[in-house]
């Protein structure tokens, strides 16, 4: 046993010496490297001249007995330079000096030293200063209590604290050194760099004062008004007040924050970009864009996102995420109690939220009046209900939807259990209507077409299927449930389930897009444009022929040269987006996709339900409000039962009991 412990001892202490020796070793590999950076410091043989003063003395018996005592007026001079004070220990075989009381050293016509002491090494050109020390170079001033100036390379070294002050900037440091020949300050441990327009604090700092530009070397905060900026890399122009921020910058402004790989600001032009994953996230509104390039200019309120541009939306519970190609923001009536804005997304739109997706060509969303409108083949999905049209408006109030308005070419589309079978509604136009963001009304006008299956309210079995054509078609609902259909001047057929026409199963506009459809958040960046020959075509719809009245009273089609220009009242030219000419258009911008998607939601869900059959079916929970009676169409071989036109004056409500007697 006791062998062993020697033996461990042995060991263990050999260990602890080579661990020693080998950091011994390191240690002086890095002390030769830095050696090897330093340039060699050759010394000057020139002496250390004594100009002046007004008394000068020896103490063998003193402190200092090797010393010359000199008081009064001392000057020195050497290499150029010239030092002053009240009095001094001049070491003459040394060629070194101490001065005491209102040391002064002058370099040239640009540098300047003062302090209350100072000891200066002629050998190695090296000045010490000490207490309410100042330095200054040209435009530049350092204050400190402890400076080491090495003439030799023109560097000075603060270590006790220090602060420089130029033009419009103050920077203070634990730590720092300043080159007089290429004007770099270095700044180190809690730096503060002050500026009439912003305040930096970080723990190293490299700045130039010929440029006045800081270049930020570790983490860092610039705080400017509101705006925080957290950075570790870049530099900023304090002259220019232009910056460049790398290494995942951050810019904070009343809950507003934008952050990128590299953050790019003008404080002049008002104007930042952001470069690689920028995230822009708004914490007061709920929604944040994501981009791999975002422009803003903050005096004209105009923001620009491009490359894998998304809007997230988080304002309704569940995140509705939105993209397109790019997406821009205007802003008008800027710094005024009118300001609007509106947000503009264009090419190969496509929206995702668990309960709603859609997509479209372009999406444009204004404040002003919380109108989101989707433009070229627009396309809502919500469960297994479809809703399309030329155009789709959807109104927002106090950040839910109030109302949606489907314009031309309108079809709804509920896909039912036997995927086979849709009820269908299309119209030139409909309009949906909300409260609460719950839909409690729908109406088709125009050229109204509907098929609707009738299913048993026990197993849902389908019973029949109806075709209805009329004007104008209202749909009233009640916590999501049909209560009760309105229709004019209508005209249909109810087939039995067993005996429906193939041609009769869908309208002619019928088309299911679910192709097209996004299925999660990360779909909507793959682009599925509908299939060749089922896009939407816009119809040509004339106007009214407008009339004019000549100065002889003479009602025409055209104006007569003679008459132009044209009389007070004439009727404005109205152009293709019904704007008269002269006017302005409010282009609607910035869009709402989570309340839009729940006015598509509610809009398609309730289909009109089908008139009864002749043999008078089961009956539905729900009345009709029709124009007229039902008739049985003896001629029908189907055995359907057919709702003629009736009179204009003999409105009525019909029950579903009694619709085929």
């Amino acid at each position: 046993m006791t062998t062993n412990n020697n033996l461990k001892v042995l060991f263990g202490g050999h260990r602890i010496l080579i661990v020693a020796i080998l950091c011994l070793f390191g240690l002086s590999l890095v002390q030769s490297r830095q050696a090897s950076k330093k340039k060699p410091r050759p010394k000057t043989n020139e002496r250390v001249y004594l100009i002046h003063a007004d008394r000068l003395r020896f103490d063998q018996f003193s402190m200092n007995p090797d010393a010359q005592i000199l008081n009064g007026n001392v000057a020195f001079r050497h290499k150029g330079a010239k030092l002053y004070c009240d009095s001094a220990y001049f070491y003459q075989e040394s060629n070194s000096f101490r001065a005491f009381g209102h040391v002064r050293m002058y370099q040239g016509d640009t540098l300047s030293l003062f302090s209350d002491y100072a000891y200066y090494d002629g050998n190695d050109q090296m000045a010490e200063a000490r207490y309410n020390v100042v330095l200054k170079h040209r435009k530049t001033t350092l204050y400190t209590d402890s400076l080491n100036y090495d003439r030799l390379y023109g560097i000075g070294y603060f270590f006790e604290g220090g602060k420089m002050v130029d033009k419009d900037n103050v920077l203070v440091s634990d730590w720092g050194e300043y080159d007089t020949e290429t004007r770099d300050a270095v700044f180190n441990y809690n730096v503060n760099l002050k500026n009439p327009k912003f305040v930096l604090t970080t723990d190293t700092l490299h700045y130039d004062t010929r440029t006045s530009i800081a270049h930020i070397v570790g983490p860092s905060k610039i705080v400017s008004g509101e705006s925080v900026i957290n950075t570790s890399q870049g530099f900023y122009d304090t002259n220019k007040d232009f910056s460049r921020l790398y290494g995942r910058s951050t810019l904070d402004n009343n809950g507003k924050t934008l952050t990128a790989d590299s953050l790019f600001n003008d404080d002049k032009t008002k104007i930042s970009e952001g470069f690689g994953n920028v995230v822009y996230n708004d914490t007061v509104n709920k929604n944040q864009m994501t981009s791999n390039y975002f422009w803003y200019n903050d005096s004209t309120g105009y923001a620009f996102a491009t490359d894998s541009a998304v809007l997230r939306d988080y304002s309704q519970g569940d995140t509705l995420f939105l993209h397109s190609d790019t997406m821009k923001v205007y802003t008008y009536n800027i710094n005024t109690d009118s300001v609007y804005r509106t947000m503009h997304c264009y090419n190969k739109v496509r929206a995702f939220r668990t309960d709603i997706q859609a997509v479209c060509d372009s999406l444009v969303y204004n404040t002003r009046d919380s109108l989101m409108t989707m433009y070229k083949d627009p396309i809502t999905w919500n469960e297994n209900r479809q809703l399309l049209g030329e155009v789709i408006e959807v109104f927002m109030k106090d950040s839910t939807i109030d109302r949606a308005h489907v314009i031309n070419q309108a079809l709804s589309v509920e896909q039912l259990s036997d995927s086979t079978k849709f009820n269908q509604v299309a119209s030139r136009e409909m309009f949906g209507y909300f409260n609460d963001g719950e839909l409690y009304e729908t109406e088709a006008i125009g050229n109204v077409q509907c098929v609707y299956y009738h299913q048993d309210e026990k197993d849902s079995a389908f019973l029949n299927m109806a075709y209805l054509e009329t004007d104008t078609m209202r749909v009233y609902l009640k916590n999501r449930q049909l209560q009760r259909i309105w229709t004019c001047k209508q005209t249909g057929t109810a087939y039995p389930i067993t005996q429906i026409p193939p041609s009769k199963k869908e309208l002619p506009s019928f088309a299911w897009f679910d192709y097209v459809r996004p299925r999660d958040k990360h779909d909507i960046f793959n682009w599925r444009g509908k299939a060749k020959g089922t896009e939407l075509k816009d119809i040509g719809r004339r106007s009214a022929p407008l009339q004019f009245i000549s100065k002889g009273g003479v009602v025409s089609d055209k104006v007569s040269v003679s008459d132009q220009p044209p009389v007070l009242g004439e009727p404005a030219r109205v152009d293709s987006t019904g704007v008269a000419a002269g006017d302005s258009l409010s282009v609607p911008s910035e869009a709402a996709p989570s309340a839009a998607t729940d006015s598509v939601r509610q809009t398609v869900s309730t289909p009109a339900p089908a008139p009864a059959d002749s043999a008078g079916g089961s009956s539905a929970s729900a009345e009709v409000q029709s124009a007229g009676p039902v008739v049985k169409d003896e001629d029908n071989t189907a055995g359907a039962a057919t709702v003629a036109a009736p009179k204009e004056e003999e409105p009525q409500t019909v029950n579903k009991e009694n619709a085929g007697k």
